[in-house]
C-alpha cells in the first residue's frame, strides 16, 4: 500500500510518497520518494507540469544514422588494428571515425571539430570527448602516425568487412578521376601532390590534387581510390591505377571477385591504344565511349536511319540504337550507336546559345573594323588579315561553330580590313540530322544487347554524382582542405572516402527498406530530426539537474526512415573510447 507522508522540519512541511508492506507480521516501509513542499508538486496534481529550466537541442537523425553505419562496419576497429596505441585517451580509429562523420555531415576544420560535435547527439554518447581531446593538435598527432601504406591496409580491411557483410554486387564497377583545387602556396616545396594542371572547375591558377575512384555501379559504394599529383593526366593515371585495382580485387579473396568477373565502365577521357591494350592483357571486361570523330562514318549516319531500333524498357524511353563491329584500338570490338531525344534537345539548345553569342561577338568585331576603316578608331595596333582570322577562330572555339558560321576576312585598298560572316544552313541541317543526340559506346561484350550496353554505360552517372557531392560547398566532403603536406593530404583523402562510403551504406540500407529518394534528400530529411533535452531543476532544489530527452515531431517519411534504420533515443548505447584498441585486438 502507498501513503502520502508529511514531515515537519523547522516549521516547514515536506511531503513524501512511500510504500508499506507486511513483513514478519509488521507493516514496514519498503520504498520512499521525496516530493518536496506542497507548492512544488501541487501544479503537477492540477495537470500543470513543471517548467524546464532550458531546452538543449541537438542534431540527432543524421549523426546517429551514420554513427550506426560506422559501428556496423567496425570502422574504428579496422583502423585501430593497424594503429595500436596505449589505452590512453581516444583511439586513432575514433579520431578518424569522427573526422569521417564530420565530412559526411558538415565539414569543418579540425579546430572547429568540438564546436560541431557538441551540437550533435553524439557528444552525449561518446565519453572522453571534449574541447581538450578534440582540438586540432590531437587530430594532427594521430594523423602523423598514418603512412600511405597504413592507410591502404586500413582501407583494404574495411572494404573486406563491407563486402562480406553487405554482400556487395561487383558485377559492374565505374571508374573516373577528378581534381580538387587547393590554396597551397606556390612556393611550398613540402607538397608534391598539389600541382598545377587542367582544373575541372576552371581554377587553373591554383595548385590542385587529383583523385581517382572505383565504385560499385549498383550500390554506389567506393571500392578503391588513389590521391595523386594534380598535373598527371587522366589517360596517364588510368593504366597505373587499373593495375593496382586489379591486384586489389585479386587480394580481396572474399567474396569471390576478380577482374574477369567485373565489367569496368569508364569514359572516353581515358581512351588510348596503350590503355585498351592493357585491358586486353588483364582480361578486363569493359564498357566505354568513343569520340564521334573517331568513327566519322558512324557519326554521319542520319538520326532517322532505319538501322536505329527503339530500345525496350521504361528507363530507355526516347532512346534508339544499333550495334556494329569495328576495329577499335587494335582489335575488333562491339560498337553501339545510340540516339537520345533529350540529349539532342539539350545539345541543340547549347548550339543555338553558342551561335547567338558568337554572332554577337563577330558583329562587334566587324563594327570595330568598319569604324577603323572610316577613321573613327585610330588607337592601338592596326589589324591584319591574319590577326582578324585568329580573333575569329577564338570566337568560334566552341564545338561545331567553325562549321556553322562561315567567316570571310578581306583586305581592301588602303589597308582596310573587312569581316563578313553568315550561318551555313546546310551545315546546320547536317549537324541536326547526324551528330546531335548521338553517342558511340564500345565494349568487349559481344553477346550483350544494345539495352544492356547502354544501361551499363549509364551507370557512369553514379561516380559523377559522387564527385559532384564531394565538391558541393553545402554538403560536400572534400572541402575545407587546410593541410599542406603530402602525408596529411593522403589521410584527408582517406577519411573523405570513408565519408562517401558511410553515406552510400546509409543510402543503400534505406533503398533496401523500400524507400526511394535521392541521397541529398535523404541527408536533408535525417538532418531535420532533432533531439530536445528538457532540463529541470533538481528535485527538492538540491543535487544534479534532471533531464528528459525527446525527439522533435517527425513526418511520415522520417518515421519510416527511423524504423528502417532502427533509430531511437536508446539505439546507440555509449561506448568507452579508451577501450577501442582492446576491442579491435
Amino acid at each position: 500500500m502507498e501513503r502520502l507522508e508529511i514531515k515537519r522540519i523547522n516549521g516547514h512541511r515536506y511531503y513524501y510518497l512511500s510504500r508499506w508492506e507486511w513483513t514478519d507480521g509488521k507493516c514496514r516501509r519498503t520504498w520512499q520518494k521525496y516530493l518536496g513542499k506542497l507548492e512544488q508538486f501541487s501544479p503537477i496534481l492540477r495537470g500543470q507540469p513543471p517548467a524546464p529550466l532550458r531546452a538543449d537541442v541537438y542534431e540527432f537523425g543524421l549523426p546517429m544514422a551514420l554513427w550506426q553505419e560506422a559501428l556496423h562496419v567496425r570502422l574504428a576497429e579496422c583502423i585501430d588494428a593497424f594503429c595500436p596505441k596505449r589505452t590512453q585517451g581516444l583511439s586513432t580509429g575514433l579520431y578518424l571515425s569522427l573526422a569521417a562523420l564530420n565530412r559526411a555531415i558538415n565539414p569543418v576544420s579540425k579546430m572547429a571539430m568540438w564546436d560541431w560535435l557538441q551540437q550533435t547527439s553524439l557528444a552525449r554518447r561518446l565519453p572522453g570527448t571534449g574541447a581538450a581531446a578534440l582540438n586540432s593538435q590531437r587530430f594532427w598527432d594521430h594523423m602523423d602516425g598514418l603512412a600511405e601504406a597504413t592507410l591502404r591496409s586500413c582501407w583494404e580491411k574495411l572494404l573486406r568487412q563491407v563486402l562480406v557483410q553487405e554482400k556487395v554486387d561487383l558485377g559492374g564497377v565505374c571508374y573516373d578521376g577528378t581534381n580538387f583545387y587547393t590554396f597551397i602556396d606556390t612556393f611550398n616545396t613540402d607538397c608534391t601532390l598539389a600541382q598545377r594542371g587542367k582544373n575541372k572547375q576552371g581554377r587553373a591558377n591554383l595548385r590542385q590534387v587529383s583523385y581517382a575512384l572505383f565504385c560499385s555501379a549498383k550500390d554506389h559504394l567506393p571500392l578503391y581510390y588513389e590521391v595523386y599529383p594534380g598535373n598527371r593526366p587522366d589517360a596517364v593515371e588510368f593504366p597505373q591505377v587499373l593495375r593496382r585495382f586489379e591486384q586489389w580485387l585479386q587480394q580481396l579473396g572474399q567474396p569471390p571477385a576478380t577482374a574477369t568477373q567485373t565489367v569496368l565502365v569508364f569514359d572516353k577521357g581515358n581512351n588510348s591504344l596503350a590503355n585498351f591494350t592493357l585491358l586486353d592483357e588483364l582480361h578486363v571486361s569493359f564498357v566505354g565511349s568513343l569520340r564521334l570523330d573517331e568513327h566519322k562514318d558512324l557519326a554521319q549516319v542520319p538520326n532517322a536511319d532505319p538501322r536505329f531500333t527503339a530500345c525496350r524498357g521504361e528507363r530507355l524511353a526516347q532512346t534508339k540504337a544499333f550495334k556494329v563491329c569495328r576495329e577499335v584500338y587494335g582489335r575488333e570490338r562491339t560498337v553501339v550507336v545510340t540516339y537520345h531525344e533529350s540529349l539532342f534537345e539539350a545539345q541543340w539548345a547549347t548550339v543555338q546559345a553558342d551561335l547567338t553569342k558568337a554572332a554577337s561577338k563577330l558583329q562587334a568585331l566587324a563594327h570595330r573594323l568598319n569604324e577603323r576603316a572610316a577613321g573613327r578608331i585610330k588607337g592601338g595596333p592596326a589589324p591584319t588579315v591574319e590577326s582578324v582570322r585568329q580573333h575569329c577562330a577564338t570566337i568560334l572555339h566552341r564545338p561545331h561553330l567553325d562549321r556553322l558560321l562561315v567567316c570571310a576576312v578581306e583586305a581592301e585598298p588602303g589597308a582596310a580590313i573587312r569581316l563578313t560572316y553568315h550561318v551555313d544552313p546546310l551545315a546546320v541541317a547536317n549537324l541536326q540530322q547526324t551528330l546531335l543526340g548521338k553517342t558511340l559506346l564500345v565494349t568487349d561484350q559481344q553477346s550483350w544487347s544494345c539495352e544492356q550496353i547502354i544501361e551499363a554505360y549509364r551507370s557512369q552517372f553514379v561516380i559523377e554524382d559522387i564527385f559532384k557531392g564531394m565538391k558541393d560547398r553545402g554538403v560536400g566532403s572534400w572541402w575545407p582542405l587546410f593541410h599542406w603536406t603530402d602525408q596529411k593530404i593522403q589521410v584527408h583523402g582517406f577519411y573523405c572516402t570513408v565519408a562517401v562510403l558511410l553515406r552510400s551504406l546509409l543510402w543503400r540500407r534505406v533503398r533496401q527498406g523500400g524507400v526511394e529518394l535521392s541521397l541529398k534528400k535523404l541527408l536533408q530529411v535525417l538532418h531535420e530530426i532533432r533531439e530536445v533535452v528538457n532540463v529541470y531543476a533538481p528535485a527538492g532544489g538540491n543535487g544534479a539537474e534532471r533531464s528528459q530527452p525527446v525527439l522533435t515531431t517527425r513526418s511520415e517519411l522520417q518515421e519510416s526512415l527511423m524504423k528502417i534504420l532502427n533509430l531511437s533515443l536508446a539505439a546507440a548505447p555509449p561506448i568507452n573510447p579508451r577501450r577501442a584498441n582492446a576491442a579491435s585486438s
